[in-house]
This record gives structure tokens, C-alpha cells and sequence, in this order.
């Protein structure tokens, strides 16, 4: 055992330090000033010596030790009582307490541990085993303290992250467009995860006859990603990249890539959707960088209706420099719904342990798309449901478009 007469050394930095502080709680006056004289020694112990039991855990309170004293034997409160009050007072429940006694009783030793105590000594102990104990037991509370002090601050640090979180997704949820109800009738849901990602989706007119669409989504998680994904959503939406034609999606892809290479993005990429739906002519040119593919329900009605995956070849924007992202058609059929996505609607696990597949989320799609009156919440709400937890561990984003040819006909 190292010498007790020492400096205890510093049991941690950047927190509150405390002082080894010794409550004794005894009735007899010699007692108290026998440990007096035996803590006088040490100038980093503070001694408090309280000679009324009643007295007691107020004392303790007003004083915070880290150790306390406690006498077995007294007038009107005995020790274990006592301990008793101690350990069912707040401010005092983890303070470690050092029962004293004139006897070593097996079945008085195991009472005071059952109500709490953390020592049992004959009184009075050795001067050097005395000051042993109480060091270790004031350095075990100490560093419960800070632990403590640490877990608050890491509370309070947390929650103000989650409230910038909260903000920022609310921010990238004010960018997403309104629904349209003409001659596209669209409808989303967007559901951040718990740490906020990369995701970010937008639809608009070109002109007259094409109307643009497109989901991306960022890779990782955090501030970062929404940042650079409202980046890219808003050069889209205003059209400010240096791109020849906004109705080319291979073209809009190929810019994407040249304009934010990952190695100037702090090393994030992304993955996006994009599609030009001419109304004159009613088909779909569509792009894929990296992203999953679009899911089309299309037929003559909704109940003669086909699921159609639009799948795109193309590596994620800014992974590789240079790239060329090819363009894929789609005819539009009487009814045709189409649904773009992030992979957080669809990577899931359930509580059996089963990893969801891409198929399982598109069989969700095709069984309620066709039911009269489902929305896209509907949609989530199974995905929800197949998890068993409400919050995902990514964004999630599913985006409905409605292209009607006759809408008296499709009701």
C-alpha cells in the first residue's frame, strides 16, 4: 500500500475538483478530538466533527463529505438508523459511510452492509489504515462526482445538438416543395433521422411542357450532409449550374459530378434521381447517379396496373471525375404513378433479425397504391410498422407523382 501521507494525485481534468472532505458523527468529544489530531497532519483533508446524531444529516448536507464517520453506539439515534437516513436522503445516498464500533460482530458487520455502509472499522483504527480508507473511499466518490458532472454535461451538449439537428432538418423541410394538385398531383413525406442525413428531394417546371424531379441523397450523417444537399437542391431549383439544357438529366448528372467533386466536399458524395417528364408527349427521360430506381405503377386503369422498377446505370456524384451518365425512356400509360425515394425507406431491419431487401418495400408500394385513398404516409407507416420502431437510423423520403390522363376516367 502506498503511503496515505501523500498527495492524492489529480483524478481528472476540466471538471469541478473536490476537496476530501471528513464528516464524524459521535457522541463522545474524546473521540472526535482523537481523530482531529490524527487528520491534522494533512492539509488537504478537511475535518468537520458533528457530536449530535439528530444533527446529523443536516450537517451532511450543508457540508457535502466525501466521507463520513459514522459511531455505532448513541443516544437517541444509533448508527444504523442512521445509515438508514442517510442512504434515503438525496444529497447524501452516495456518500460513503464508514461505520465505527467498540466490536467486531460478524452479525453487526453484515447489518451495516445490508442498510449501506461501504466500511466497518473497530474504533479506534490505526492512524495510517484510518487515513488509507478515507482516501480511497473520498477518491472513489470523487470520481463518481465527475463522472456525474461528465454525464450532465454530456446530457446538456447532446441536447443542444439535437436541437441544431432539429432546426436543420426543419430548415431543409422548408426548401422541399408545396404539393401540386393540377395536371401532376404529387404528395411526400420526409422523416430525418435521429442525426439528420443527406436528404433532399425537389419537382418544378422547366417550361410549358417539362416539369423536372429529383431526390439526392448524401452520404453520411449530420450538419455536413444537409448542407451540401440543400447546396445541390438549390442549384437545381434555380438552375444555376453550367449545364446546356436542364431537360438532358444524363447532362444535369454530368455537371452535378464536375461541380462538386467529393475531394472539395470534405470527402461527401451523393447519390440522385433525376427525371424530365414532357407533358406533349407523355414519357419520362430519366438519369440515375449511383441511386436507387424510381418505382412506376402504370396501366390503362389502376386495377390493370404493372409495377415497373426504372433502373439507371451511373456512379455517385463527385466519386469519379469525368463521368458520363446515359439516359433511360419511359412511356407513360393512362394511369401512371411514380414514386422516387432515399434508401433509409427501405433499409431496414425487422425484430426478427431480417434485413429488408429492395423488393420488400416495392411489393408495400404496389399492394397500397392501387387501394383507394392511400398516401404516401400509409406507405411509411408499414415500413414503420415491418421495423417495429418509429425512428429510422437514416432520412427517409418518398415522393408520389400522379400523371392522370383523364382523371374523370381514373376516380
Amino acid at each position: 500500500m502506498s503511503n496515505p501521507s501523500q498527495e492524492p494525485p489529480e483524478l481528472s481534468t476540466g471538471f469541478t475538483k473536490h476537496a476530501i472532505t471528513v464528516l464524524l458523527i459521535d457522541d463522545q468529544a474524546i473521540i472526535g478530538e482523537a481523530v482531529r489530531r490524527m487528520l491534522s497532519d494533512f492539509p488537504d483533508i478537511a475535518f468537520h466533527y458533528c457530536q449530535d446524531p439528530t444533527k446529523a444529516v443536516q450537517m451532511a448536507c450543508d457540508i457535502s463529505p466525501t466521507a463520513i464517520l459514522l459511531d455505532l453506539v448513541m443516544p437517541e439515534i444509533d448508527g444504523l438508523t442512521l445509515v438508514k437516513f442517510f442512504r434515503a436522503n438525496e444529497k447524501t445516498r452516495n456518500i460513503p459511510l464508514i461505520v465505527l464500533s467498540t466490536k467486531e460482530e460478524p452479525d453487526t458487520k453484515a447489518e451495516a452492509f445490508a442498510l449501506g455502509a461501504n466500511d466497518y472499522l473497530v474504533k479506534l483504527p490505526d492512524k495510517i489504515e484510518l487515513i488509507a480508507r478515507i482516501r480511497y473511499h473520498s477518491s472513489g466518490y470523487i470520481l463518481r462526482l465527475q463522472r456525474n458532472e461528465a454525464y450532465k454535461a454530456l446530457v446538456t451538449s447532446q441536447e443542444a445538438l439535437t436541437n441544431e439537428l432539429n432546426q436543420a432538418a426543419e430548415y431543409v423541410r422548408s426548401l422541399l416543395p408545396p404539393p401540386l394538385n393540377g395536371d401532376i398531383k404529387t404528395d411526400w413525406i420526409f422523416v430525418p433521422s435521429t442525426s439528420l442525413g443527406g436528404d433532399s428531394f425537389g419537382y418544378h417546371w422547366i417550361d410549358d411542357e417539362h416539369f423536372a424531379m429529383y431526390l439526392l441523397d448524401v452520404c453520411g450523417h449530420g450538419v455536413g450532409a444537409a448542407l451540401l444537399s440543400i447546396s445541390v437542391i438549390n442549384a437545381l431549383r434555380s438552375q444555376s449550374l453550367p449545364a446546356e439544357d436542364f431537360r438532358d438529366p444524363g447532362q444535369i448528372l454530368a455537371t452535378l459530378n464536375d461541380v462538386y467533386p467529393m475531394e472539395k466536399h470534405n470527402n461527401m458524395f451523393f447519390t440522385i434521381w433525376y427525371g424530365i417528364y414532357n407533358k406533349k408527349q407523355r414519357d419520362l427521360v430519366y438519369a440515375s447517379g449511383g441511386h436507387p430506381p424510381s418505382i412506376a405503377i402504370a396501366g390503362n386503369s389502376y386495377e390493370a396496373s404493372e409495377t415497373v422498377l426504372l433502373r439507371s446505370d451511373g456512379v455517385a456524384i463527385g466519386a469519379m471525375p469525368g463521368i458520363k451518365y446515359h439516359n433511360s425512356r419511359f412511356k407513360l400509360k393512362p394511369f401512371t404513378r411514380l414514386y422516387i425515394y432515399s434508401d433509409g425507406a427501405y433499409e431496414i431491419t425487422t425484430p426478427e433479425g431480417k434485413m429488408w431487401k429492395l423488393e420488400d418495400f416495392v411489393d408495400v408500394i404496389s399492394r397500397l397504391t392501387t387501394r383507394a385513398g392511400s398516401t404516401v404516409n400509409d406507405i411509411i407507416t408499414e415500413v414503420r410498422e415491418a421495423q417495429g420502431v418509429n425512428t429510422f437510423e437514416d432520412d427517409v423520403s418518398l415522393v408520389e407523382f400522379d400523371f392522370w390522363q383523364d382523371k374523370e376516367d381514373l376516380k
